[in-house]
């Protein structure tokens, strides 16, 4: 007999995660799935979510909750996502269990910013020409942050590849025409709000908002020539279909509708921007706050029973009969509440 041979194999597949939708709407769930190279049963899929590590440029990886002892199926939903996140998966079989590694990040994005991480774009537009001045900004609760880029190449990468860092600003180089999404991260909290720009060569473009706009406000879209020289009869469009074709060098929407969502681009003297996508978002409703008003009259007038009843105390301790009459009283915090109401 020969000797025996222990033969270890370090090959570990890279599995493929997918999400759908890549943009978030209001109320939208997100599905990921799981591809192993060469699939066969027997493959459990464990679902991550990307986390920015501190010292470099890569992620670390949160599992997700509930699945701990992993999913037969290469699919999985989370619910309540609301801001841009970062999505990881592998696989595992056997026992003991082999895994595979973990796939490359995925990103679903959001254009909704909120207080703790928010990306800003000076100009506020998502079309730029090559050799324009073009700043990003990151702000939130965080001091140290990075700003990345999505390419169509799929090759993410950091500002340091692609523009220079100042603090929190970003100042991204346009000497290359390029269709991108940028977003902040930071490892202490959620990530930004992402935007796409567009930096393109030709000889006019659209301004457009380059963040989703709210139902019921007015925007007003324009075309630009590389000259800077002023433009008549332009065209608009939306989703390819001409809406306004006469004098007028602005598209102007008085009060936006999720109708008005979609791509538009402009067309001046034979040339045509680029097409831009104008996301409409629901219309937001604050927060109920019990009016101010009220709740001074309701701290009165419980202070006034405390009166009353010490009052009656200390007339009954003399010997003395009291009967206050409160009906007065009852009177003051009805009329308060439904003056609060008309209000």
């Amino acid at each position: 007999w020969s000797d025996s041979i222990t033969l270890t194999v370090s090959y570990k597949p890279r599995p493929i995660v997918t999400v759908f939708p890549s943009w978030l709407g209001p109320g939208a769930s997100v599905t990921l799935n799981c591809q192993v190279e060469h699939p066969s049963a027997g493959w459990m899929f464990y679902w991550y979510k990307a986390v920015p590590k501190p010292s470099d440029d890569s992620y670390s990886y949160e599992l997700l909750p509930g699945n701990s002892s992993g999913t037969e199926q290469g699919s999985y939903m989370v619910h309540g996502q609301t801001h841009t996140a970062g999505y990881v998966c592998r696989a595992g079989r056997g026992d003991p269990v082999f895994y595979t590694d973990y796939s490359r990040p995925k990103f679903v994005w959001s254009g909704d910013s909120h207080p703790a991480a928010s990306l800003t774009v000076s100009p506020d537009q998502g079309q730029h020409f090559t050799s324009d001045s073009v700043s990003l900004s990151c702000e939130g609760n965080s001091t140290e942050w990075r700003l990345r880029r999505f390419p169509a190449a799929r090759r993410l990468s950091n500002c340091s590849q692609w523009g220079s860092m100042t603090d929190s600003t970003c100042n991204i180089s346009t000497s290359l025409p390029k269709t991108a999404v940028y977003w902040c991260e930071s490892v202490s909290g959620p990530f930004s709000n992402a935007v796409t720009i567009t930096v393109q060569s030709a000889d006019i473009l659209l301004v457009s908002p380059v963040r989703p706009v709210t139902e019921g406000d007015s925007v007003t879209l324009g075309c630009k020539s590389r000259t800077g020289q002023p433009l008549s009869d332009v065209f608009f469009y939306l989703n390819h279909k001409l809406i306004q074709n006469d004098s007028r060098v602005e598209l102007k929407i008085s009060a936006v509708s999720k109708s008005d969502e979609g791509f538009y681009k402009c067309r001046c003297s034979g040339e045509e921007s680029p097409q831009s996508w104008m996301a409409v978002k629901g219309e937001q409703h604050g927060i109920f706050l019990f009016p101010v008003s009220l709740i001074v009259r309701l701290v009165l007038g419980i202070i006034l029973i405390v009166l009353l009843v010490l009052l009656c105390h200390s007339t009954q301790f003399k010997g003395e009969a009291f009967s206050p009459d409160i009906r007065w009283f009852t009177f003051y915090l009805s009329s308060s509440y439904s003056d609060t109401k008309s209000t």
